[in-house]
């Protein structure tokens, strides 16, 4: 793992830290490169159920490096297609990661700091936190992370907040749907656990899966088709291992054998 990064297991859980808080978790190449990367391990490794992406410092993500943007101010076209390519990859990556995802927003998030905000199935953030998405200010648009901004918060705030590049704050990023919770900084912590333990209580094939149903749902635009693939996907859960051991435990009163062992009865 590269400078930028922190990678660490526990159980079942990986916390994926950016830790460039001298600029603030900027994004550069290389720091996008290691995003990538990590990420795709953690997809490759049955062990882990859940990520928690979260950052050093006072910010969760500053966007761009002033530095990295100078170089691709200079660069060609097509040296800046592929930089941006170089990001597309780790937003998809990101939002179709095959593991529940958490981002523990501890600051502000702009330009593509958003972007992996709303990449992430599940947002806490602080009040203190501000967001933006700013590159209008600059003569561009937050293309590459616009369809997932836009899932978050909706084509009507899009239009707004592309357009003006205005800094908003928590209490906002909550009620357009970029954070799903805004809590006090000492309970960030807490409130990050709680959702990572109703996570390893959910079926893991389930909860690995419910962003693909999430997707499929909102492709669908045949009727008939979709009921059909809906009732094949829950027919073929149901019988799967994991579908028989979560139905038989309810049956049987008792917690499924994937339930962390800690003492609630939930």
């Amino acid at each position: 793992m590269s400078a930028s990064l922190q990678l660490h297991r526990d159980g079942a859980v990986a916390r994926l830290r950016m830790t460039r808080a001298q600029v603030h978790n900027a994004f550069d190449a290389g720091l996008i490169a290691g995003l990538t990367a990590a990420l795709d391990e953690v997809a490759a490794d049955a062990s882990i159920r859940v990520l928690v992406l979260e950052a050093d410092g006072p910010s969760f993500s500053a966007g761009a490096d002033l530095n990295w943007m100078r170089g691709m101010a200079a660069a060609s076209e097509a040296e800046n297609r592929e930089d941006s390519l170089a990001l597309a990859r780790l937003m998809r990556t990101l939002d179709e990661l095959p593991k529940p995802t958490i981002a523990r927003v501890q600051g502000a998030a702009f330009g593509g700091g958003v972007g992996l905000v709303a990449c992430c199935d599940i947002a806490i953030g602080v009040p203190q936190a501000k967001f933006g998405l700013t590159e209008s200010k600059l003569g561009l648009l937050p293309a590459v992370i616009s369809p997932y901004v836009v899932d978050a918060i909706g084509p009507r705030n899009a239009r707004r907040y592309f357009a003006t590049a205005e800094i908003f704050d928590a209490a906002e990023a909550l009620r357009i749907g970029l954070l799903h919770e805004v809590v006090d900084t000492d309970a960030l912590d807490a409130a990050v656990q709680r959702q990572i333990g109703f996570l390893l209580k959910a079926g893991p094939v389930a909860s690995a899966a419910a962003k693909r149903l999430v997707r499929d749902v909102r492709a669908h635009a045949d009727g008939a088709r979709h009921d059909a693939d809906n009732a094949a996907l829950i027919a073929r859960l149901r019988v799967s291992p994991e579908g028989q051991e979560g139905l038989s435990a309810f049956l049987d009163k008792r917690k499924p054998g994937w339930h962390p062992h800690d003492g609630t009865t939930e």
